[in-house]
Order: structure tokens, then C-alpha cells, then sequence
């Protein structure tokens, strides 16, 4: 919930901090925001296909076969799939949807009993979810967190006072330091899961990927340009956050092509030696050769060629260009196919 690289920090989220200079550091990753704000993100993080606009898509996508959600795809090879989410079992329907996609599925109601704080704690769900699956190898567990969420006071944020005095000593409004005291519970959640993976002799073999399902728009922008030290620009910047994949002891490497969230589930695939149809899928494995494309909602794009912005028509190349316009208009074209595609696959269950 809410997460970015504004959340991470040597000293204030570690854990966090840890897995994204010691695992694959996404220097150029974008989280954009579509219709359903947080249901859509978790839709494109868990489908990689774009939301059809106007409709809850991943409720939806319940009466679908959903072969390359991850809990599909995986538990159709013997692993054991599980999904948490600490905040209502039923918001947004996802006791439907999750279930198809592949999870046995617990939120606060039907099975994971979190303290009904407001928001709950991602620590104390990892606490009561841990053992339901760490002792069954090969195993998948899938967790949409609510720590991080909005409204970032002191007043109205369970989480945020609970962590008030560890930000009291930083130098931002009430805004900035009381998301970063959400987003410490969030970094404590997942160094209680590596934790207990040492324990159980199991953390080399575990791979995480950490995204979030938007940027935190429950900061004032004058609070995300003090957290960022400048004016964040409002068409591209403004979505730029932090995707993290990582293993114990794996060789970090730094990614600096566009990338979005479209393009973890080709990615995880491909780094887990999967097989899938790269045509159901709108985004690409980063680590293959395919042209980057990162999408946004108003079709403003970004390639590894430079970034368009759609709302005032205006292309910036990163390097001299020739034929600039046949480029922006190829470019358009793949990506109203994407659009189209996505909604026809959810509408016609592929």
C-alpha cells in the first residue's frame, strides 16, 4: 500500500533498504495510476494486463481462467498458494477474485484475525500468516499490505503513532514523517519474513518481489517534493517509485531501462523459468532485448528512445532522432493495441 522509493532508507526502513541495493535496483521503475486506483495496481502486478476503464477489472476477471496469475500458475506445479490481506476480507470483492486467482485467500473476517486497527499492521499479519506455509516446500504467498495506507497524520493513522517517535527527528511536515512512520511497520513486516526464513534454513531459496499499487496520493504534492528535495514533475516523476525482487545472496545488478509494473509478471516468469504466451501479456521481461515501454493512463509513454507526453503532445528524445513522428505514431498504435487487447482477454476470458 502506497509504497516508493521515498519509504526507503539506511536507517529508518533497513530491511527495506537491504533488499533493494542487494537484489535487481529498478532505477527507472513506474507504478502509473489507472481508474481503480488500488484495486486496479493490483490487478496490473498480479495479471500484467492495463484495467479496462470504467469497471472494477480484478473483480471481473473472477469469472475468468486467469492462467498466468501467479497463484494459478504456480499452484498448478505443486505449490502451495496462499494470499493475506489485513484490512476487510471482502473490500473490493477480493474474496472472489483472489481465490481465482489462484489463492486460498484470508483478510480480516474469514481467517486472519489482525487487531481492527485503522490501518492494521502488516507486522502482526505476517506474524499470523507465516507458519500457515513456511513448513510446505515449494510454497507461494501472496500479501496486499494496508499498513502504508492514507491519512498520513499523527491523528487519524493507528500506524503512523505508533511509529511517531522513530520520524519526529526528520526534517518534514506532518505529512512526510508520518507516511514514513507507516512504512516503517511495512519494512518490520518483511524483516520479520526474513527472519523466519533463516530460521527455517530456507531465505536463499525464497525470492521476493515488493511493488506497490500506487504512489502515495494521500500526500499533499508540497509533501512529496520535500520528501523528494525538489519539485516532482506531474506526468512522469510524479509515478516513479520502486520495484524490488530479491534473494539472499544473489549478485545485485542495477536495471536503469523503463520499467513498469506491466512488467514484473513476464519477468518473474521468465527469472523462474515458467512458460507462458508473451502475446497475453502487455508488458515484457525486463531482462530480455524487447523495446521498453512504459504506459501511463492518458497514453503519454516512455522508451527507451526518450518520453512522450500526451497532454501536450510534445516528444522529448533522449538521443538525435530521425523520422520522430512515424516513431511517435508506431508507438501510439502498439500501445491502443494494448489497451484493446486487455479489455477483449478480460471481457472474452482470453
Amino acid at each position: 500500500e502506497a509504497f516508493s522509493h521515498y519509504a526507503i532508507d539506511e536507517k529508518l526502513t533497513p530491511t527495506l533498504y537491504k533488499m533493494a541495493n542487494e537484489g535487481f535496483n529498478f532505477t527507472n521503475f513506474y507504478n502509473p495510476i489507472w481508474d481503480v486506483s488500488t484495486l486496479d495496481g493490483e490487478y496490473v502486478a498480479t495479471t500484467g494486463l492495463i484495467p479496462k476503464s470504467g469497471i472494477w477489472s480484478m473483480y471481473y476477471s473472477s469469472y475468468n481462467e486467469m492462467p498466468y496469475a501467479m497463484g494459478n500458475m504456480l499452484g498448478s506445479i505443486g505449490y502451495k498458494t496462499m494470499g493475506y490481506h489485513n484490512h476487510f476480507f471482502n473490500y473490493y470483492e477480493r474474496h472472489i477474485s483472489h481465490p481465482n486467482l489462484g489463492y486460498t485467500y484470508k483478510g480480516l473476517g474469514n481467517g486472519l484475525e489482525v487487531t481492527p486497527t485503522w490501518p492494521a499492521s502488516d507486522l502482526e499479519m505476517m506474524e499470523l500468516s507465516a507458519d500457515e506455509y513456511m513448513n510446505e516446500e515449494p510454497f507461494h504467498a501472496y500479501y496486499m499490505t494496508v499498513s502504508g495506507h492514507l491519512r498520513y497524520t499523527f491523528a487519524g493513522n493507528y500506524i503512523a503513532l505508533k511509529n511517531r517517535e522513530e520520524v519526529e527527528h526528520l526534517p518534514y511536515t506532518e505529512g512526510g514523517k508520518a507516511y514514513l512512520a507507516t512504512q516503517i511497520e511495512f519494512d518490520r513486516a518483511l524483516g520479520y519474513l526474513l527472519e523466519k526464513l533463516e530460521e527455517k534454513g530456507i531465505a536463499n531459496k525464497t525470492l521476493f518481489v515488493i511493488s506497490p499499487d500506487h504512489y502515495p496520493y494521500g500526500l499533499d504534492k508540497k509533501d512529496l517534493d520535500e520528501l523528494a528535495g525538489h519539485e516532482v514533475e506531474r506526468n512522469f516523476e510524479l509515478y516513479k517509485s520502486s520495484l524490488i525482487i530479491y534473494a539472499k545472496g544473489m549478485k545485485p545488478e542495477r536495471i536503469e531501462r523503463p520499467v513498469s509494473s506491466l512488467d514484473i509478471i513476464p519477468t518473474v516468469m521468465n527469472l523462474m523459468g515458467l512458460e507462458y504466451d508473451s502475446r497475453l501479456l502487455m508488458g515484457t521481461d525486463v531482462f530480455s532485448n524487447k523495446e521498453p515501454m512504459v504506459i501511463f493512463s492518458n497514453r503519454s509513454f516512455i522508451t527507451d528512445k526518450g518520453r512522450y507526453n500526451s497532454i501536450s503532445d510534445e516528444f522529448s528524445p533522449d538521443t538525435n532522432m530521425e523520422n520522430i513522428e512515424q516513431y511517435i505514431e508506431k508507438v501510439k498504435q502498439e500501445i491502443d493495441r494494448k489497451f484493446y487487447h486487455s479489455a477483449r482477454i478480460l471481457d472474452y476470458d482470453y
